[in-house]
């Protein structure tokens, strides 16, 4: 005989919560943990704005913050995979470091003096970021393969390419700085040519919202089609007036942000703009890098959740000896974990070095620290099989608003670090401490 009180399966569980809050987030099914870091985020900018005179909240480092945020960001979306794998790699600083001077060197030297292309050429950008995806994936690829399938622990693996890989980004120029850049390079570093100003950042924003919208519609039509429990109509918008605020919001403080005074001057200067007694106000809009790392973001979330190789790194991470059983080829998926990594390391390593126009032996120093730091903050376990790429690139630019917020109030370097070191032993604390009472 059929239970009289049970639930049907399309009635959404957050109708019998009785507190607010709680049918509140029931109904949305928001991650609490993201909420927290959400919330945590804004008690650094805040604390950080009222102890800075009011300097941290404004356009301007707002604007910088995200173009210094976009980085770590790119590299810390692979790291998940990497830890979510019960995996560590502790080389990613070094990968950029070196991968930054091959790329430096392909544009100043290679392919302008060896192979003949002038500068400026369009092609010299191109196949310049080429080999330094080559070479990252390579560096990858040689690193997971012994990991895989020499059976080295990859905490050894990539110390050890931490440092060899910063003793090879050395090698290749003798510990000289490269520079500068190619002029269509550096667009990725950011600045004012380095960003798509006003219109397009609105057309971004269009872009965004509409995908938002389309994202929620499709999900709801999947769970009618499959009987899942459907979110109340109210949630669903709810969803929609946060993700598209959030946006808004973002595009509003970045077209608030005008060009220097003096670039702007001669900017209308050499396109016959006249300019008012007020001066010229240009927006800086969206800068490149913070694009990159958002497009990034969503191939990487993507990827992992909608693959067949996210499932098997997922599973692989929940319980190794299961996945193996079941079929999947662990080793090889090893392997490409760390191919990709290697990858997204290149991509790093092509925002650093355009946004100092420069590729040094200091380039990539302390990131793996950061990026690690970041997966954890961000939700990733280091027991693996947990972990989610929005957590991530939240827990990024936690750190990098810590970074920012510290260089601000005038705080010296040590003590720089031992808040960056605290803030990491923390965050893995409340990991631990949020699986247990999960348990």
């Amino acid at each position: 005989m059929a239970d009289q009180h049970a639930i049907p399966t399309n009635i959404h569980p957050s109708r019998f919560a009785q507190n607010p809050l709680q049918r509140f987030l029931m109904a949305t099914e928001l991650d609490t943990r993201l909420l927290g870091m959400i919330g945590a985020l804004a008690i650094i900018w805040i604390g950080f704005n009222i102890f800075s005179g009011g300097l941290f909240l404004t356009p301007r480092n707002l604007w910088n913050l995200s173009v210094q945020t976009a980085s770590v960001a790119v590299m810390v979306t692979g790291m998940v995979l990497v830890i979510v794998t019960r995996n560590i790699d502790l080389s990613v600083g070094s990968i950029l470091g070196v991968v930054g001077m091959v790329m430096g060197v392909m544009q100043t030297d290679i392919l302008p003096s060896q192979l003949g292309l002038g500068l400026g050429h369009p092609m010299i950008w191109v196949l310049s970021l080429a080999a330094g995806l080559v070479v990252g994936v390579g560096i990858g690829a040689l690193q997971g393969t012994i990991i895989a399938y020499l059976r080295v622990p990859a905490f050894i693996v990539t110390l050890g390419g931490y440092l060899v890989w910063r003793g090879a980004a050395w090698w290749v120029t003798m510990g000289r700085t490269v520079a500068p850049m190619d002029p269509t390079f550096q667009l990725m570093g950011g600045g004012p040519a380095g960003s798509v100003g006003s219109l397009w950042s609105w057309i971004v924003a269009v872009i965004a919202c509409a995908a938002i919208l389309i994202g929620l519609y499709w999900g709801r039509r999947q769970r009618r089609r499959f009987n899942f429990p459907l979110r109340p109509i109210w949630a669903e918008i709810a969803l929609a007036i946060i993700g598209c605020g959030l946006v808004i919001g973002a595009v509003l403080v970045a077209n608030a942000y005008p060009w220097p005074v003096r670039i702007a001057a001669r900017y209308a200067e050499a396109n016959g703009i006249p300019v008012p007694e007020s001066g010229l106000f240009i927006s800086h809009g969206i800068a490149i890098p913070v694009l990159i790392a958002l497009g990034v973001g969503v191939v990487m979330t993507f990827i992992a959740t909608r693959t067949r190789f996210g499932r098997y790194v997922f599973a692989m991470g929940g319980n190794p000896e299961a996945a193996e059983l079941a079929g999947i080829n662990t080793r090889w998926v090893t392997v490409k974990i760390f191919m990709l990594m290697g990858a997204l390391c290149a991509i790093a390593a092509a925002i650093s070095s355009a946004r100092l126009n420069a590729a040094t032996n200091a380039l990539g120093t302390l990131d793996e620290l950061y990026v690690i730091a970041a997966a954890v903050i961000g939700g990733t376990s280091l027991a693996g099989g947990v972990g989610t790429i929005a957590g991530a690139l939240l827990g990024a630019l936690v750190m990098q608003s810590l970074q920012s917020g510290m260089v601000l109030m005038g705080l010296d370097s040590p003590l720089q670090s031992i808040v960056v070191g605290a803030v990491l032993v923390f965050a893995v604390w409340l990991d631990t401490l949020y699986r247990r009472n999960k348990h």
